[in-house]
């Protein structure tokens, strides 16, 4: 039995900003397996940090440990406008993932926020806790990730079919979520390229979630080059990728994707080419969206893993 004490030991490296953030993550989900209302509490104390990043993961962590008292803290991140549009998303997300459904007011309430992410996330929480209503007393399906999601997996298990509601965007977006979580949960390599076109559809929300799954997913698959299979929906698209770097103004490709025949713009493998990389760092006057920059994050991550 863990005591008081050594959770405020923990507690104190995640609040300590003199510590290196790699270190306060340690003590975040820590605090997260360990839960409890002391847990909690130290969890709601970093809320005042500078780091935009972490305060993300505070709220994810929050509402992955599904415990109640955390509703409050969280309804107050939400509703507080300075804090960082990807501290407010993941706040509204971790009341859906909570579950209860006392919260579907407040939700309800910020689906019409203007910062389209907080929007669209309650709104995706919001649908959750109804999907949640309509489906009492059923055990819900746990996929083997172990994370509670914004959706539940869709039933169909047709990789083509998910793949088409996965990628119409005239499609609810809880809907298209449930085939982004069913596609991920069934594997291979056919699902994972499908999980991979989603990173040209237009909501940066979607695309972020469509990161963190390609994060948790790891398929070898992710990588391609022009030696590789490369998705038809990867080729002859205008489309700007997270990290596309600019040359003269935004939208316009740099030299290095130009070496990409087969490609208007680079799949993840161009991502990890030092060129492209160095340039993009070297480019001030690109300011990608938060959005974009996690998702980016979170393919490096599965792809160098």
């Amino acid at each position: 039995m863990v005591t008081e004490q050594e959770v405020e030991a923990v507690g104190k490296m995640l609040v300590d900003p003199g510590q290196p953030l790699q270190a306060r993550f340690r003590a975040l989900f820590t605090l997260r397996g360990l839960g409890g209302p002391g847990a909690i509490t130290w969890i709601s104390r970093a809320f005042g940090d500078d780091s935009a990043l972490l305060k993300h993961e505070l709220a994810y962590c929050l509402g992955q440990m599904q415990d109640s008292r955390a509703i409050p803290v969280l309804v107050d991140v939400l509703r507080d406008t300075c804090q960082e549009p990807m501290v407010r998303h993941e706040a509204g997300e971790a009341l859906g993932a909570i579950g209860n459904p006392e919260v579907l007011e407040i939700l309800k309430q910020y689906s019409t926020d203007p910062v389209v992410e907080v929007a669209e996330t309650c709104q995706l929480a919001v649908r959750r806790l109804e999907w949640l209503q309509q489906h009492s007393g059923e055990p819900v399906a746990q996929g083997p990730y172990l994370s509670v999601d914004p959706a539940p997996p869709a039933q169909e298990r047709d990789v083509g079919q998910l793949r088409e509601m996965l990628l119409d965007e005239a499609q609810p977006l809880f809907d298209r979520y449930r085939a982004m979580f069913a596609l991920r949960d069934i594997g291979g390599e056919e699902a994972a390229l499908a999980l991979a076109e989603g990173l040209l559809c237009g909501s940066a929300l979607f695309r972020h979630e469509i990161g963190y799954v390609l994060g948790q997913l790891q398929h070898e698959a992710l990588p391609c080059g022009p030696t590789r299979r490369t998705p038809s929906a990867w080729c002859g698209r205008a489309v700007r990728w997270p990290w596309t770097c600019t040359s003269t103004r935004r939208g316009q490709p740099s030299s290095t994707q130009t070496a990409w025949s087969s490609c208007a713009h680079p799949p993840p493998e161009a991502a990890l080419g030092s060129p492209l990389r160095t340039s993009c760092l070297n480019d001030l006057t690109y300011k990608p969206r938060w959005s974009e920059l996690h998702l980016a994050a979170c393919l490096l991550a599965a792809l160098a893993s």
